[in-house]
Formats: structure tokens, sequence, C-alpha cells
């Protein structure tokens, strides 16, 4: 999940003095038996000291549940977003350049002593604030970094060591704080902007695949972010399951998607019904994710027809006598296309 988080866990919060965030947990989140499970593993990795990649595709809810956990950690936060043009300095710091001293000695006073220093002027990254502090480090999609750039992570998570450039006569160094703890998302490779990450890093993380949530989640969590009532999150969700399993990719519409239409929905007063026209728009426009940008009038004019084909069906099966008693069977069987 990118920056754009639909379960949010945190509410406003505030910064110390090293950049960090000081996470407080919201009571809005919506903690599903799914949810807790995954968290639990994932807190039984941090506990013992093992970082934890949260892997899966866009919109699945991977950064805001690394939030959620973070709170459950109870330290500082250093947030860190993956970057195409990111190198090792932009993770750890860099050389700002030389301050400049001098001592001028003229106490007796034919004789003047000169003496001069320069020191390196280092400034920190957020990497080495978090291990130099203890911090819980967030690093979402960190496969977007290039790989070389991430090799400064390997004697990090692996020995508890930071190198850094030895400058001004340090140590060249740094030890991990013992309270540091690592948290990583990432995206599918196929991905656009996406690297292939490196076999030694992957090698240091616990993987938990994180998918679309199970259904009464996903509508726990479409419910508390847009407030439409349950019967419209209820038909916007199945709209969405159905249309992954009918769709060019099983991963879309997204969480995200379903909360951005209950959302506008509900702020025009309008109806998640087939019938209601501003809906059935809309649901095409949020829903379709600009897959018809470019297609003709006519093009997309059928595929219009039949988004609201569907939306029909779904409505008339969720109608149908004893689809109350049947909703897990009709929630997972697919539906016949056009």
């Amino acid at each position: 999940m990118s920056a754009m988080t639909q379960n949010r866990l945190i509410e406003p919060n505030k910064r110390d003095s090293s950049g960090g965030i000081h996470l407080k947990a919201s009571e809005s989140f919506v903690d599903t038996p799914r949810v807790r499970e995954i968290t639990e593993r994932a807190m039984a990795y941090l506990e013992v000291g093992y970082p934890v990649h949260l892997a899966g595709p866009a919109g699945t809810g991977k950064t805001t549940l690394a939030f959620h956990i973070a709170t459950r950690l109870g330290r500082t936060v250093s947030l860190i977003h993956g970057n195409d043009e990111f190198g090792s300095s932009d993770l750890i710091g860099r050389d700002a350049g030389y301050r400049k001293s001098t001592l001028v000695d003229n106490y007796v006073h034919s004789v003047l002593k000169t003496e001069e220093k320069l020191n390196v002027h280092w400034i920190d990254n957020r990497l080495t604030t978090a291990c130099e502090q203890g911090h819980t480090l967030i690093y979402d999609e960190f496969n977007r970094t290039p790989p070389e750039a991430n090799n400064t992570l390997l004697s990090i998570l692996e020995e508890r060591i930071l190198n850094l450039p030895k400058l001004g006569g340090g140590d060249g160094y740094l030890r991990v704080h013992p309270g540091f703890r690592a948290i990583f998302t990432s995206n599918p490779e196929e991905y656009a902007g996406v690297h292939k990450a490196q076999d030694a890093l992957m090698d240091r993380l616990i993987t938990i695949h994180v998918d679309h949530y199970d259904y009464d989640t996903e509508r726990g969590i479409t419910a508390a972010k847009s407030g439409m009532a349950e019967e419209g999150v209820t038909f916007i969700v199945d709209i969405a399951r159905a249309m992954r399993q009918l769709g060019e990719s099983p991963h879309r519409p997204t969480i995200r998607a379903c909360i951005a239409l209950a959302k506008i929905i509900t702020k025009r007063g309008a109806t998640a019904h087939p019938d209601d026209p501003f809906f059935r728009a809309v649901s095409f426009d949020v829903f379709a994710d600009g897959r018809h940008a470019g297609v003709g009038a006519a093009g997309k004019g059928d595929a219009l027809e039949r988004h609201v084909e569907l939306l029909h069906q779904i409505w008339s099966q969720r109608q149908a006598p004893g689809a109350a008693e049947n909703a897990t069977r009709q929630r997972t069987k697919p539906l016949r296309a056009g």
C-alpha cells in the first residue's frame, strides 16, 4: 500500500528532534481476525530481532499494516519511501562540506602562531538516525530503490553494524542500537519502476505475503473510511470482488477503489444501486481504473454497458431468495461474463 492508506491507524502525530515520527494508534482501525493473525506473526519475528517484509500487490493495505505493527512496538518511527533515484548516501547521509576554525596565538608580541582545523560537516539521513537511536524503520516500497543503494542494509540486518564513510577521524562504522527494528513493504517485480531485490537482502528478511483481505475485513474497512451504510458497502465490495474474478487483473479493483467510490457516493447523497445513474457512472470511472483511456466512444460505451449489466447481475443475486444464507457461496462463485 502506498502513502494513501485506506485503513488509517494513526492520528495526527508529532516529530521529535531526530525527525522520527511518534505514532498514535487510532480507535477507527479495523482489527479483524485476519489483521490480527498477520500482526501477531510479524510481532513474533520483530521481537526476536528479525526484519519483516510485507509483500503483495498495490492497494492491499501493506503500508497501513506496517504502521499498525510499528505502533505495537511502541518506538519512534523513521519512514523511508523507495525511490529509483536513491543512492546509498540518500539512506545513510552525506558530507555537506567542511567547517574551518582558526586559532591565532599572539601571546608573545613578536611571535604570531596560527592553527587552522578543517572538520567534515556530516548530515545523517533517516537510516543512520534509526540505527543510532533505536527507531523502528519503515522502508515503504523498498524495491523501488536500486539494489546497489540498498546494499548498506546487509551489514545492518546481519552484523548489526552500519558502515559509514571514514570522515573527520571517525571510526567508519556505527553499532546498531539494540532497539532498532525494520519493517519493509514491496510491490511485485512486474510493476513499473520496481527493481528485483538482491538475494542477499531477501535472505535476511522474513516475508509475509499480503493479498486482498477477506470479505468481512474489506467491508469493515470500507464502512469505517466512508461512513456508508452496510447495504451500500456490501454491494460495492461485491462488485469489486466480482470484477477481480472477471477482469484483466485478479488484484484490481483494490480496497482503495472501494473506499473512494463509497466516499463519493456518500458525500453526494447518492445511492449504491444499479438504477442510480450517478452510481453507475462513478463506479465505472473508479473501478475501470483508467483502463479505457484512449478508447473510442463506441468502445467506451460498450464497456460501460457491460459494467451496468454486471451491476444488475450482482444486485439480483444479492436480492434473490436465500441470498443471505448463501452469502459465502455467492461471494466466491465466479460470475458469468457479459
